[in-house]
């Protein structure tokens, strides 16, 4: 790595982050650009093993399930920043907000009174036939109103430089730890970069969120007991667990650590049993309560179903939200937004076809090679084919699928997401790559945007899986106030 660590960089027939069409370093990255060609030949390479070995000594790991070389792997961080402007920053935050309004405001509505379903705005069998649509908690009162406390919103950008919303994550989202974990590593290894740029802050995102968890406490005392539920080591996010239950100064429990007695949650300790105010849950609903859902989990508390519906215990996020991050509900926020909010959407959905109507049916099969065709129940970049990457055969194989449970399948356009200069560790080289970014939105007695969030790249030439169990990466993400 030398002063001319970009020379001959193109960006491609793709929107890119950093250069224009013509060469031209954007405004926004004009002072990065800057500051890295002032450093010394071979700093930035030194610096990046530095990063990895960081990542690799804090146990920053992710899972890929099924690879036979193993499932545990360092997770891959690009030192380069992606940097967003203010005034990007404030249409994004806006629209997150809205975005996640909107959701909550569902999700109050079809666990209550369903008007959205009654005056069929929505197809009533969309939501009520879905499977994570949870009747176990209908009418269940949740605190201040809100299911969607912790949210996880992909968005990408197009051929033109505009924002869509790619995905809601409103069930168990992930990816917070990453985004701390890579703002410590560049603050620490790449000072002189960050001087003067006026970068926002995430690192208090642990106190907002145990300020958001908190503020759902049942009872009212000065220090609730608020605790991170597990599924355990073999999860694919269990570092997050540990290092956001660490940061926030709780306590990391499994299922076997809680249990139900005179109607309250109760966590065993060394002094005694505690008495449990809030659970943030990493697992799923199947898996929370062996009485209520899959009698065959081992990760739950047998009664923290019935407990939760008296009131007694507070979940994060509340059971039942996932019915709003399923694929097929995503093509109806715009809908819900005018709905509940009386206003137009912000940022844009991207044009989605259900496979479960006559016409998105016939568009999934008339057009297969130009479409991303996913299941409605996978995430992480698994179960899905890309049309145009994929071969004639892989395709009728996978249509086949699609025709036996049209239902659980949507598509969307091939949109081109935009690059960002990455570290190709094949040449040496800086190359594009593909990236998405996932926000964290916090909802409790406020609502509250983290600037910045999680920038996802796509490692591998070409790919626009992003998801580091696809072989993904990420970089710090800059929000600039000026």
């Amino acid at each position: 790595m030398d002063s001319e660590w970009l020379t001959g960089y193109k960006g491609g027939a793709f929107f890119d982050e950093v250069f224009t069409a013509g060469g031209d370093v954007r405004l926004e990255y004009a002072g990065v650009v800057a500051a890295m060609r002032r450093l010394k030949p071979g700093d930035v390479d030194s610096r990046r093993a530095l990063a990895d070995l960081a990542f690799r000594n804090q146990g920053i790991t992710f899972t890929v399930y099924g690879d036979p070389a193993g499932t545990e792997r360092t997770f891959p961080f690009d030192v380069f920043p992606r940097v967003i402007p203010a005034a990007d920053w404030r249409v994004i935050s806006a629209g997150l907000v809205q975005r996640v309004k909107a959701l909550n405001a569902f999700l109050i509505d079809v666990y209550h009174e369903g008007q959205i379903l009654h005056e069929g705005v929505m197809p009533r069998a969309l939501v009520l036939g879905n499977p994570v649509f949870r009747r176990e908690v209908h009418g269940v009162a949740v605190p201040h109103n809100v299911y969607t406390h912790v949210a996880g919103i992909d968005i990408v950008r197009g051929d033109a430089g505009e924002y869509f919303v790619l995905e809601d994550n409103v069930r168990v989202p992930s990816g917070a730890s990453y985004m701390l974990a890579n703002r410590r590593v560049m603050a620490r290894l790449f000072p002189e970069i960050f001087a003067g740029r006026g970068v926002e802050l995430v690192e208090h995102y642990p106190d907002l969120l145990l300020r958001t968890l908190s503020s759902l406490s049942p009872r009212d005392v000065e220090r609730p007991t608020v605790v991170v539920l597990t599924p355990g080591p073999y999860n694919s996010a269990y570092f997050e667990h540990v290092f956001l239950a660490q940061q926030m100064g709780v306590e990391l429990v499994e299922g076997s650590d809680l249990y139900v007695d005179d109607g309250r949650v109760w966590m065993r300790t060394t002094q005694g049993r505690q008495q449990v105010d809030v659970i943030y849950r990493r697992l799923d609903d199947d898996f929370i309560d062996p009485v209520a859902f899959r009698p065959d989990s081992q990760l739950g508390v047998p009664g923290l179903v019935e407990v939760y519906r008296q009131g007694r215990v507070a979940l994060a996020n509340a059971l039942g939200a996932g019915v709003a991050d399923d694929k097929a509900i995503y093509s109806y926020v715009p809908k819900m937004i005018t709905y509940y909010l009386n206003e137009q959407p912000i940022l844009k959905n991207i044009p989605t076809y259900l496979g479960a109507e006559p016409e998105g049916r016939e568009r999934i099969f008339d057009n297969a090679a130009d479409l991303v065709i996913k299941r409605v129940d996978q995430s992480g970049g698994y179960g899905m084919l890309i049309g145009p990457a994929a071969t004639a055969q892989e395709r009728a194989d996978y249509l086949a699928q699609v025709q036996a449970a049209p239902g659980s399948y949507i598509a969307q356009p091939v949109l081109g997401l935009s690059t960002h200069p990455t570290h190709a560790a094949d040449t040496g080289q800086y190359e594009p790559r593909h990236i998405d970014l996932r926000p964290f939105v916090l909802s409790g007695e406020t609502v509250t945007v983290v600037p910045g969030g999680l920038t996802r790249v796509a490692l591998r030439r070409g790919s626009l899986v992003v998801n580091s169990s696809q072989g993904g990466g990420s970089k710090d993400t800059w929000v600039v106030n000026s």
